[in-house]
């Protein structure tokens, strides 16, 4: 049985082609590629590539200014954040509560728009592994070119789960039986008559938008089309903490807003979703309001 794709980079000595990251005595990150007879240097010296290649992961090298330098190879999300980018990339934080709440599973049926630089992108395709199918759509031709390039350098080639199409999704998606919709995208609510008609029922659709406004039009749109079950919107932020002895507090500095997540299930064909309960705050629809909750509607 063959190993995934990628699989082979991730383990055992460093090769020549390997991603390889440099951690210096300060926490700072330097990424390279290895390459036979070349040099890495810094402003505090420098050290051949030789020298890492055939060596264990968690080697330290030291440079010419005698510095020393701990070498692994870059985990997924150390690589999305130093990879070049044509637009802003998904977090991590955020790609893992995609993967997470979307449910991504080895071998489902994917389909993404607005790939930007291929964050996404490689964290679906890794999860939904060789068997799986992720059929990205981008508007931009320059941007799907950066993103090809950085999902192929991260994999060591192609990935055989991955298609790539230039162009709208709402144009273009002629999918069906699609498990997993993924819109990162300025108007998702463009795409959802679309997206309707690729879902499986009980799939789910995931949307990844910036603003409140984008957050609001985004779930009311879901309510209006009627094929899907409550909406869940939530947001997450990162804390890293300082541990040292007896000082123990949270660091100054956070990874807050990124982005907002709004989640929501397909239902069957011809089935309405239940009426919500909740009644909505006063005012929240306006005056003339007489929807479900509202005083005119009993």
């Amino acid at each position: 049985m063959s190993e995934p794709t990628g699989a082979a980079r991730r383990r055992g000595p460093f090769e020549v082609g390997d991603q390889v990251q440099l951690t210096d005595p300060k926490g700072r990150h330097y990424t390279f590629t290895l390459e036979a007879g070349k040099n890495f240097h810094t402003h505090k010296g420098s050290f051949p590539h030789d020298e890492l290649i055939g060596s264990p992961e968690g080697s330290v090298v030291r440079t010419t200014g005698n510095v020393a330098y701990l070498a692994l190879r870059p985990l997924l999300p150390d690589y999305v954040l130093s990879m070049p980018r044509g637009a802003a990339v998904v977090y991590p934080k955020d790609a893992g509560q995609i993967l997470a709440f979307a449910d991504i599973f080895p071998g489902a049926r994917v389909v993404e728009a607005g790939v930007g630089s291929g964050s996404l992108s490689s964290f679906l395709l890794r999860a939904i592994g060789d068997q799986g199918m992720l059929h990205s759509y981008e508007r931009r031709a320059d941007f799907a070119e950066i993103a090809t390039a950085n999902v192929e350098r991260y994999f060591g080639g192609p990935h055989p789960a991955w298609k790539l199409t230039v162009g709208d999704l709402q144009d273009n998606l002629d999918e069906t039986d699609v498990d997993r919709v993924i819109l990162d995208m300025l108007a998702p609510w463009e795409c959802l008559d679309a997206v309707k008609k690729a879902l499986v029922p009980g799939g789910i659709l995931c949307c990844y938008v910036a603003t409140t406004t984008q957050l609001s039009k985004t779930v009311e749109s879901i309510r209006e089309i009627g094929c899907f079950a409550e909406p869940q919107p939530w947001e997450s932020m990162i804390r890293n903490w300082h541990v040292e002895g007896l000082a123990v507090r949270p660091d100054h500095r956070m990874i807050g807003h990124t982005g907002f997540l709004v989640t929501a299930r397909r239902l069957a064909d011809g089935v309405e979703p239940p009426m919500r309960r909740r009644r909505p705050a006063k005012g929240a629809y306006g005056e003339d309001y007489d929807g479900p909750g509202s005083d005119r509607s009993a």
